[in-house]
């Protein structure tokens, strides 16, 4: 029976953090024995921002790695960096054509983007939702895993792919999102505004490449209070949030322990941060050893991503070579 294909990328912007593996990577584990799976580095879609174009090429080489450390095989999936795979960037030419001014400037993120950054309102920062649609649709993916947050640009890219069926005939199958079930893990930021992010409040977010005494510091400053009054009380968000960075990286009968002080009305905060962060750092310090040996490693690296990009490449071709072939684009 043939699998299905999921494809998912990811923006090379800051450092990955513990809500992207407990969110995303470690469900990318484990569906890389029963998928056709496609994960790429987005690095053209970085470029509407216009970053440090050498800081960009070292973010590029650390989220391959960290991928790598944290379970992916490039031996079973399609690790690849998207400006590798130059096929993506004709099918994006061809979808262009499908999509329209109108609609693309009425997307929730180009709006938001246009705000943040009023002076670089690029036409890359515009049609970023036809590139999207492109990366998903060259290897004619058909479940997707995404945010709330892509929910529209996904939408999109099911629309432009019925456009082309319509007009061309059928090529694409529509992609939908996909979730990983019931066991998604939310982690909030240690100070309980939102979510851990790359970006906002690094003293907030635990990093796969954080060093042992950064994790102890950012969990000892966590946001807690002055402790239940009532036993059995209902625990608030960002202390939740901590017993569940426990639940994760501690042994149960650690967290059982902590959950019944709790429960007590006995909670010391200091001890258990304490043993939370020595935990942590333990379950941090394998990721950020092996990625930064793999990152060191510029030849084996390279290998990966070659033998990446040469998966990716195969699948994207054998696309366009049918959708070359319905516009009537070979001569």
């Amino acid at each position: 029976m043939k699998k299905e294909t999921v494809l998912s990328g990811i923006r090379p912007t800051g450092y990955l953090h513990l809500g992207n593996y407990f969110g995303a990577m470690r469900n990318y584990v484990k569906m890389q024995d029963t998928y056709n799976c496609y994960f790429f580095v987005a690095n053209w879609h970085s470029l509407t921002t216009h970053p440090d174009t050498k800081a960009l090429q070292e973010s590029v080489y650390r989220v391959i790695a960290e991928n790598v450390a944290c379970g992916l095989d490039p031996d079973k999936v399609a690790l690849y960096v998207q400006s590798d795979v130059p096929e993506i960037a004709e099918l994006y030419l061809y979808l262009n054509m499908l999509a329209y001014k109108g609609e693309l400037e009425k997307t929730t993120t180009f709006k938001d983007k246009a705000k943040l950054q009023p002076d670089n309102i690029n036409a890359g920062l515009l049609t970023y939702p036809v590139l999207m649609a492109a990366d998903i649709l060259i290897h004619r993916a058909v479940k997707v895993p995404v945010g709330k947050d892509q929910e529209q640009h996904l939408e999109m890219a099911r629309n432009f792919a019925e456009r082309f069926n319509f007009r061309y005939g059928h090529i694409f199958p529509e992609p939908h999102a996909f979730n990983f079930g019931d066991n998604l893990i939310k982690i909030m930021s240690l100070d309980g505004n939102g979510k851990m992010s790359k970006s906002e409040n690094q003293m907030a977010t635990i990093f796969l490449a954080d060093e042992d005494d950064i994790i102890r510091k950012k969990i000892m400053k966590a946001k807690t209070d002055s402790g239940p009054t009532v036993p059995n009380s209902l625990k608030p968000d960002y202390i939740e949030n901590l017993f569940t960075l426990m639940k994760i990286v501690s042994k149960a009968e650690v967290y059982d322990t902590f959950d019944e002080d709790y429960n007590q009305c006995n909670i010391r905060y200091g001890d258990f941060k304490k043993q939370l962060a020595e935990d942590m750092v333990a379950f941090i310090q394998p990721i950020r050893e092996k990625a930064a040996a793999i990152q060191n490693d510029k030849a084996a690296l390279h290998q990966m991503m070659k033998q990446g990009a040469e998966k990716a490449r195969e699948s994207a071709n054998a696309t366009l070579q049918e959708v070359r072939k319905a516009i009537r684009m070979i001569y």
